[in-house]
């Protein structure tokens, strides 16, 4: 895989065709409920984020493994439209990874499982194949919905290359991290789940998100960003704390991939030179505007709708 000199941000993650449900709650085991809609879009984080970032104004590279089948063709016409290069992307006879998505009908709150087809044979040989991808960016971005042994490769050869790296820690594993892993990191997003799945901290609002957060310093991090949903985030280094207010865009209908905006709006303010402060603020008008439509990668902003969101802020 060769770099292209316009990459800014790398994501390394998968794809999953997500099949989204709607219904009043989940059902319970024996139970069949009825649903009030259905569809069927492009996911899975590490795309999401690529499709977020790329939207938001940055040049995208993505790596990843997708199937020979309908799914895979979603996806590569997902990322065309994107504009996302994609020789980092290489073809398996497995099918493409997919994605059962619960959406209350009436908050818009969500519950997912992810199958990552193809995207197992991600592994440490398939991170090394795209060394000059990664290296060449200034932004290096990874998850956990590929095995832990690659996104520990990925962060290796992305900070030995002196790219800034975010690490997405989801999804948060049973088993603890590498220690290597989380001094590889220069800024964590967990959200409010995966900060208290990783630190044995409740994490119940910006307090208990900031002691979530040392902890996760402790272990190596630079600097750590716990997303709160409407609450915003909470933005902790290891002099400072930062609350991130909610950016407010509209009505709320589908919180499935505000997560996934907010990493890909952080990395393309990071990739622009921002200060961290800035990227966050960036990176919560993107998610608040996700909020606001249905699905996860069609959720995603333009550049033009953010600048837009932040230029009438600023003239309140």
């Amino acid at each position: 895989m060769t770099a292209s000199p316009a990459v800014q941000v790398c994501f390394l993650g998968i794809f999953a065709a997500d099949l989204s449900f709607r219904a009043e709650r989940l059902p319970r085991i024996g139970e069949t409920l009825l649903g009030s809609d259905f569809a069927i879009g492009a996911g899975g984080k590490g795309s999401n984020q690529a499709v977020a970032c790329a939207r938001s104004g940055a040049r995208v590279a993505l790596l990843t493994r997708i199937g020979r089948d309908v799914f895979g063709e979603m996806a590569l016409q997902t990322w065309q439209q994107a504009g996302i290069d994609t020789d980092g992307v290489e073809l398996s006879d497995e099918p493409t990874g997919a994605a059962f998505i619960f959406v209350d009908e009436t908050n818009g709150q969500n519950a997912i499982i992810v199958n990552p087809g193809a995207a197992r044979g991600i592994d440490r040989a398939f991170v090394d194949r795209a060394r000059q991808l990664i290296a060449a960016a200034r932004v290096f971005a990874t998850q956990l919905e590929q095995p832990v042994a690659a996104a520990l490769r990925g962060l290796e050869i992305a900070r030995a290359a002196g790219a800034t790296t975010v690490f997405n820690p989801a999804p948060a594993p049973a088993a603890a991290l590498p220690q290597a892993l989380w001094r590889l990191c220069d800024v964590v997003v967990p959200n409010e789940v995966e900060a208290s799945m990783l630190t044995g901290v409740d994490v119940d609002g910006p307090d208990a998100a900031a002691a979530a957060a040392d902890i996760l310093i402790a272990k190596g991090a630079g600097n750590v960003i716990v997303t709160l949903g409407g609450h915003g985030a909470l933005l902790r280094t290891p002099t400072a704390r930062l609350h991130i207010p909610a950016v407010d865009a509209g009505v709320l209908r589908d919180t499935t991939g505000a997560g996934d905006a907010f990493i890909g709006g952080l990395c393309t303010a990071l990739a622009e030179g921002r200060s961290l402060a800035d990227a966050a603020g960036f990176a919560s008008a993107v998610a608040g505007l996700s909020v606001t439509r249905p699905g996860t990668a069609a959720s995603m902003p333009t550049r033009v709708e953010v600048d837009g969101l932040l230029d009438a802020r600023l003239r309140r």
